[in-house]
């Protein structure tokens, strides 16, 4: 997709599966590189992208989108569901590039208006979606709807 001094940033795929289960793991989420793999191909087939940034090596960022129609909007609308910058590699830019990247990708999907999703406990995730253009409107609730076993 995007390519700057060095860095790539490209659809991910199911040999990116080991560096992502690497990724994160780092951030909490731990997840079997061989479930990421067939998670990144049900997102490749669809309504969302998972985008990486690669620079020499395992992918050191990723960005999670989704994209649904609404009731409420004439365009669907994006939500950004992961963001992930390897703590090593943050302050190069890496961010904003797929977060750019991710923008492109809901445009040509057809959205109107891109979303980041952030937890009340991410508040290094808060300030950089405020730095680049978003603005709060207020939580997400969540409700699991299977029990756990």
């Amino acid at each position: 997709m995007a390519s700057r001094y060095g860095l790539e940033i490209r659809a991910a795929n199911g040999s990116d599966a080991a560096g992502l289960a690497e990724l994160l793991r780092g951030s909490g989420h731990p997840a079997a590189s061989e479930t990421l793999a067939e998670r990144i191909e049900a997102l490749r087939h669809g309504s969302g992208a998972a985008l990486v940034a690669v620079d020499w090596g395992p992918p050191s960022g990723l960005v999670v989108l989704h994209w649904y129609p609404s009731l409420t909007a004439s365009l669907p609308t994006a939500q950004i569901t992961t963001l992930l910058v390897d703590p090593e590699a943050r302050r190069r830019g890496i961010g904003r590039l797929l977060l750019k990247a991710a923008s492109q990708a809901a445009r040509s999907a057809g959205c109107g208006e891109i979303q980041l999703l952030a937890r009340h406990d991410q508040a290094d995730l808060q300030a950089f979606g405020a730095a680049t253009g978003f603005s709060d409107h207020g939580s997400v609730s969540v409700r699991p709807l299977r029990k756990k076993a």
